[in-house]
């Protein structure tokens, strides 16, 4: 148990890094296991641009403000929210049963209902309007019944998105570690400037955070780690 959790205990944000490619076959597991994290529903609203050339690596990283981080990095990983996708992935998903053995047509069909379910719950319509009709039907509801609150407003869907993405970035740095791959995540950039520089679009992506890929430097010394102890983080009831 303690070898398998050594990756945990490790991970560190490392400032400063020794310049050295990464195998095409590293980048390619690290991606992977950030794929495989669980996400709401499946719909892993999620996108990766794994900036590895040194212009466009240079370009980022200013807009990174030129943190250290980000100016020695072997690669930069730019992680974005994406709740453009959640359609095109429940096709997918919905493809990828249709060509399995496990997977019947009853099944197939339950799939088919709960996206359809879902792209109705996750759609504000124009200037919010499905959304606020939803949110009323939905109050009315919990009066009577338990239920939760679905995102039904973009700025929701977003909150709702960077929950998942959030849970790709941890296997991403995990993955690395247990690789032997030194991370550092980063919320100082600016937004707007990298999502154009990226191509993307305000309204169906929001970047959550850079991470800086490399192997950590032999100059780089890194400061004791405190954490809170168990006591003052756990409550068990």
């Amino acid at each position: 148990m303690k070898t398998s959790l050594e990756p945990i205990f490790q991970r560190r944000a490392v400032k400063l890094f020794e310049p050295v490619e990464l195998p095409a076959e590293i980048r390619e597991q690290i991606l992977d296991a950030a794929r495989h994290a669980p996400s709401s529903f499946n719909t892993q609203p999620y996108r990766f641009y794994w900036i590895a050339t040194a212009t466009r690596r240079k370009a980022v990283a200013e807009l990174c403000m030129g943190q250290m981080p980000a100016e020695t990095a072997s690669a930069l990983v730019v992680v974005v929210a994406d709740i453009g996708s959640l359609t095109a992935t429940s096709r997918g998903q919905l493809e990828w049963m249709r060509g399995r053995s496990e997977f019947n047509e009853a099944k197939i069909r339950e799939y088919e209902r709960t996206a359809k379910i879902g792209r109705i719950l996750f759609m504000p319509g124009p200037f919010g309007i499905f959304g606020a009709v939803k949110w009323g039907i939905f109050r009315l509801l919990n009066f009577w019944k338990v239920m939760g609150m679905p995102p039904l407003f973009r700025p929701e869907l977003f909150k709702w998105a960077i929950k998942s993405t959030s849970l790709a970035c941890e296997n991403l740095m995990i993955a690395a570690e247990a690789l032997g791959i030194n991370t550092c995540p980063m919320e100082g950039f600016d937004s707007r400037r990298l999502s154009n520089y990226l191509g993307l679009s305000a309204r169906y992506h929001e970047i959550v955070m850079v991470i800086a890929v490399g192997k950590k430097s032999p100059a780089y010394v890194e400061p004791p780690q405190w954490r809170r102890p168990l006591d003052a983080t756990v409550t068990i009831l």
